[in-house]
């Protein structure tokens, strides 16, 4: 996984756009085309996953469903399931303090709604993804109906159509946390519990959706990922023991091919620590960086498509594995394509998700096919 504050601050640009000084500006429903269901001439990720009992989805933003033709019918074909890549996140939401911003939000799910599609709600908390009003006033005030406020006007006008949550972003740090977690802006102004009060809240407001944990580095075999390993489970130990209503483990999965060989006996043992929890797990944001890579695209794409393979075969082994989200679809819209993970100016893109920037079906997309249909 990358640095975290890289991938803020590519983030936080993004949220930022409708609020660069422009005082009249005022969120504004686009809504999204009413294209019609596409002609399907082979089998899709959706009919590989569904045929297993699980789901594949993809992270998208609304507006690039909405200026490209091609996104939209990939999307349809292959998805049952998006994830709000920005918009849900709080600094998107609610950038300036009382400005509200639900637009994207509501046409993502409007679009899916029409289609048959599910949203998965990407993110109640993140510290990296938290307006920067909201921090100053927390580490200030210690008052914790800033949080409650914000979580119950996000579930009580989403809690009925989006079922599915990441409740928590990446709360783990090996590396200078505080017992294995991060010294983020909740843990320093309301302690470690702050991740039970927010489960028990978010329950509350919202009893019949899957609350998730969702966090990164899981997936090599280096001291960093053994360490997180070890500090999700423990997580979930902790967080089961309160009697938190934590109904899942999500494992991003932005694997790297930098990092060596996969830890495959290290993501079982872990993955059977959660399941013998009783949670379930899902994959939530699969990509392949592999920018360290030279060669031909030809063999640049089949080393992403042997990674993802490799990995994918590991985690479907267990059928508490609910579903696979991908980072994106096609490589046009790829985070790792965007400065800073694109080192340089003339680097090309990177050649992690299962369509190319022409939206024409990779090597990946093929593994990610063969592995989810022939998964328990």
């Amino acid at each position: 996984m990358l640095p975290r504050p890289t991938r803020r601050a590519f983030i936080g640009a993004a949220a930022l756009a409708p609020a660069l000084g422009l005082a009249a500006w005022r969120p504004v429903r686009e809504g999204l085309p009413l294209d019609p269901p596409p002609v399907k001439t082979a089998a899709t990720l959706a009919d590989a996953a569904s045929a297993q009992g699980r789901y594949f989805g993809a992270a998208v933003r609304a507006e690039q469903l909405r200026q490209n033709a091609e996104l939209r019918g990939a999307v349809l074909r292959d998805c049952q399931v998006l994830t709000p890549e920005i918009h849900l996140k709080w600094n998107s939401l609610e950038w300036r303090k009382g400005e509200f911003n639900f637009a994207p939000v509501d046409d993502l799910l409007d679009f899916s709604q029409r289609h048959g599609m599910q949203v998965r709600g990407h993110t109640l908390l993140w510290d990296q993804g938290t307006p920067d009003w909201a921090r100053q006033e927390m580490l200030r005030r210690r008052d914790w109906s800033l949080m409650s406020g914000h979580l119950e006007r996000v579930l009580k006008r989403y809690g009925d159509r989006i079922h599915d949550w990441d409740v928590i972003n990446e709360p783990i740090d090996t590396q200078g946390g505080a017992g294995g977690l991060k010294r983020n802006v909740f843990h320093r102004a309301f302690g470690p519990t702050y991740i039970e009060r927010v489960l028990e809240e978010a329950r509350a407001l919202a009893p019949k959706a899957h609350l998730v944990v969702n966090d990164y580095g899981f997936e090599y075999d280096n001291p960093v990922d053994q360490a997180r390993r070890k500090a999700i489970v423990a997580l979930a130990r902790r967080l089961r023991a309160s009697g938190a209503p934590l109904d899942g483990i999500g494992v991003q999965a932005h694997l790297d091919l930098s990092k060596g060989p996969l830890a495959a006996e290290g993501l079982r043992d872990m993955t059977q620590q959660l399941v013998d929890l009783g949670l379930e797990i899902t994959v939530t944001e699969l990509d392949v960086k592999e920018s360290s890579f030279h060669g031909t695209a030809a063999a640049r794409d089949q080393k992403v498509a042997d990674e993802t393979r490799r990995y994918l075969e590991t985690m479907l082994a267990f059928p508490q594995v609910r579903g696979v989200v991908t980072w994106g679809l096609s490589d046009r819209h790829s985070w790792l394509s965007e400065p800073p993970q694109r080192q340089y100016a003339d680097a090309p893109p990177n050649r992690g998700l299962p369509y190319d920037v022409d939206y024409r079906p990779k090597p990946m997309y093929h593994a990610l096919s063969e592995a989810l249909r022939l998964s328990a």
